[in-house]
């Protein structure tokens, strides 16, 4: 059984191992984190880093707003948006963070990041005036976040959420705050909720159990916004 050498895509882990592949097999176990690496998500990750290196070649690794930027500023509201597929909800979460003054934006995992024309037809150049910032991974930036004194709210019906306005009423979110929303199916990842300080949700009314991610995300960011 031929030995093949792979290397887990998720950032946290990256380790390399050799792995008993036969012919027409697709899917295979990280030894060091014990999660399922299928040959799309590999191959999805592949992909973001050669978008990434181009992003470095083009300066835009780290898009940062220097009309913003000046003596005394200090970022209190940001949001941190993970593995969210779709490119024009993306561009959506651009155009709501500029829109809420959010400070900055940073873009995990398989989440797109300028420049894509999906992105800017739904952001209308928001991209450009709001902060924004791409990582493989949403840990080392939450992790980064939490030592800098910000809370973490992720955006996320568990059995363990509350309501957002009721915890907004009760003053228990306050800044510095770093807003989180996950993939449009299988939502906030549980690395994400475990460094979360915070799990709040939004009531839901009808038949459907949660609504589209850029859609919850301006609901969240404006009630944030505006009561603190």
């Amino acid at each position: 059984m031929p030995l093949t050498e792979t290397f887990c895509p998720y950032p946290e882990c990256n380790e390399r191992f050799s792995a008993d592949l036969p012919a027409g097999r697709t899917k295979t176990t990280c030894p060091k984190c014990n999660r399922a690496i299928t040959a799309r998500l590999a191959a999805v990750f592949a992909t973001l880093e050669r978008e990434q290196e181009k992003r470095k070649r083009m300066g835009l690794v780290n898009c940062d707003n220097e009309a913003k930027a000046g003596p005394g500023y200090e970022e209190t509201f940001v949001a941190v948006v993970e593995d969210v597929r779709s490119l024009f909800n993306v561009g959506a979460v651009f155009r709501t963070a500029d829109g809420a003054g959010m400070d900055k934006v940073y873009l995990c995992g398989i989440t797109g990041a300028p420049p894509r024309k999906e992105i800017e037809k739904v952001s209308l150049g928001a991209e450009n005036t709001v902060n924004w910032e791409w990582s493989f991974g949403c840990v080392p930036i939450l992790r980064q976040l939490k030592e800098r004194g910000f809370q973490i709210v992720a955006l996320e019906k568990t059995d363990n959420s509350q309501p957002l306005a009721q915890l907004l009423s009760e003053g228990k979110i306050t800044r510095p705050v770093c807003l989180v929303v996950g993939n449009e199916v299988s939502g906030v990842s549980a690395e994400a909720l475990a460094l979360s300080d915070i799990v709040a949700d939004l009531p839901m009314r009808g038949m459907k159990e949660s609504l589209n991610v850029s859609v919850a995300f301006g609901i969240a960011v404006y009630a944030i916004s505006e009561k603190l």
